[in-house]
């Protein structure tokens, strides 16, 4: 489990069949490199990965056939479903939640639910105004104000458009110079995770998935009588 808030940018780069290198390039590297070991779990731009082997400034991991059809692992291998563009080749970094650290951002447990793509981003005098696509896969978990993991990174939304599966967040500076969002460019193609949260609640809204014997149903009444909505 991971909490979206990024401590390195590396790059990645192909090693033949399912096999990645990622390098550590930002100056923050020491805090994803300290301790790195063997099995241990990276994001890698919102993707969770497993150590295989650790160099002296990065690792090598295994991406599954799952994990490159879902992310934008798949297309920067294939060259055919997705095109990571060559400005994008920088990815976000962060190391597994620790027992006892602290959640600055959200719950974020490296399963892209898919892929979407960058729009626009506007610069304001406080911050940066990012807006995305997203598919069906994961536009049914984006609510106003809620949380959601764009290249791994925490984000709130600041807008959401379902009719145009479009949704904007706003960025502060900090972030986005620290992150690969300002590598970025309209078109380029990011990994999206819905909050956790809210699939959970899917879940038990969806009828069929509650327990037949249960006392109170998890209904949108019931949610609002409880201070939900």
């Amino acid at each position: 489990m991971f909490t979206g808030l990024i401590q390195a940018l590396g790059t990645i780069r192909p090693l033949g069949g399912d096999s990645w290198q990622i390098t550590c390039v930002s100056q923050s590297s020491e805090i994803v490199m300290q301790d790195l070991a063997y099995g241990d779990s990276v994001a890698v731009d919102g993707v969770c990965l497993t150590v295989e082997e650790v160099l002296k400034d990065g690792f090598i991991a295994t991406a599954s056939p799952e994990t490159l059809r879902r992310t934008t692992l798949g297309g920067e291998q294939t060259q055919q479903k997705y095109v990571y563009p060559e400005r994008s080749r920088r990815v976000n970094l962060e190391t597994s939640l620790r027992v006892g650290g602290k959640v600055g951002g959200h719950f974020v447990m490296g399963h892209v639910d898919g892929v979407g793509r960058m729009l626009a981003a506007e610069q304001t005098a406080s911050s940066w105004e990012i807006t995305f696509t997203a598919p069906e896969a994961i536009a049914r978990y984006i609510v106003p104000k809620g949380s959601i993991a764009v290249n791994g990174i925490s984000l709130t939304v600041a807008a959401y458009e379902p009719e145009l599966s479009q949704f904007a967040v706003a960025v502060i500076p900090l972030t986005y110079a620290e992150t690969n969002l300002s590598y970025l460019s309209s078109g380029s193609l990011v990994n999206l995770e819905g909050d956790i949260l809210g699939k959970y609640v899917e879940k038990f809204l969806v009828p069929g998935n509650q327990r037949p014997d249960a006392a109170d149903e998890i209904t949108p009444t019931f949610l609002a009588e409880h201070g939900y909505l």
